[in-house]
């Protein structure tokens, strides 16, 4: 006879655990958050872009007009209050409450949208896909992110015995915040770098400014002509003066 399944629920529980349960407990956290903030969070930013692609695409301005964007805008809405809780905000009660909410008017105001733009342009099966992306990509990140806080979400439902917190606090930097921001210090490091470098190249290429060649004509109102000097006479006064002596020597001839 098969012992019942609660007996063997309480087995399990007073076993100790190994030290690949503990391994794996203790990375569970982390592995979540790198599962959030690297698989969900790309893959949801994503699937925005080609949503937007499409939408250039099928030029929705001539077709369904203002008011698909007024939607679009108000579901951007919606879920950049999950993502900004998410990252600014302490996760407790509150904004655990405050992401379900979020999720579930960002799923009412995708339906309203899909019923909207049905009848008035063609939705292509790609784009069909991209929106089942953008609307279930939300509800894993509040999915994870309840899982990182269990205790919260219990408390929220009732189930704790601590009391739910609703208060907002400043998010405190954990060990992957503090690698990403290392990260980021490397790349704004790397992009001055690259841009000193690259300036120093442009400024190497460029000639070099020199003085204009001169061209052989000076002004008539700068340049000084050079005067006679002491004893001799000007051409224009030795002109004259040989001109009026054959004037006389021909006078005298006559």
């Amino acid at each position: 006879m098969a012992p019942p399944a609660q007996a063997l629920r309480n087995l399990t529980r007073r076993m100790p655990p190994g030290p690949a349960d503990l391994r794996r407990t203790a990375g569970i956290e982390n592995a979540t958050r790198r599962l959030l903030l690297v698989g969900v969070m790309p893959l949801w930013l994503g699937a925005g872009l080609a949503d937007w692609y499409l939408h250039r695409r099928t030029r929705i301005e001539e077709t369904t007009g203002p008011r698909e964007s007024a939607r679009h805008s108000l579901m951007f809405a919606e879920t950049g209050v999950l993502v900004l809780l998410g990252l600014f905000r302490e996760v407790n009660a509150g904004v655990l409450g405050t992401a379900a909410g979020a999720v579930a008017a960002h799923s009412a105001t995708a339906y309203r949208d899909q019923a909207y733009a049905e009848p008035r342009r063609r939705v292509a099966p790609v784009e069909q896909h991209v929106h089942s992306l953008l609307e279930a990509s939300p509800i894993m990140a509040t999915f994870l992110l309840t899982a990182l806080h269990w205790d919260q979400a219990k408390a929220l439902a009732g189930r704790d015995r601590q009391p739910p917190r609703f208060r907002p606090r400043l998010k405190r930097c954990g060990p992957l915040l503090d690698r990403a921001r290392d990260a980021l210090r490397r790349g704004h490091r790397i992009r001055d770098t690259a841009v000193r470098r690259g300036t120093a190249a442009l400024l190497a290429r460029q000639p070099q400014a020199q003085p204009p060649p001169p061209t052989g004509r000076t002004s008539h109102r700068h340049s000084a002509r050079p005067g006679p000097g002491p004893g001799k006479r000007s051409p224009a006064k030795q002109t004259i003066r040989s001109a009026g002596q054959e004037e006389l020597a021909h006078v005298q001839k006559a």
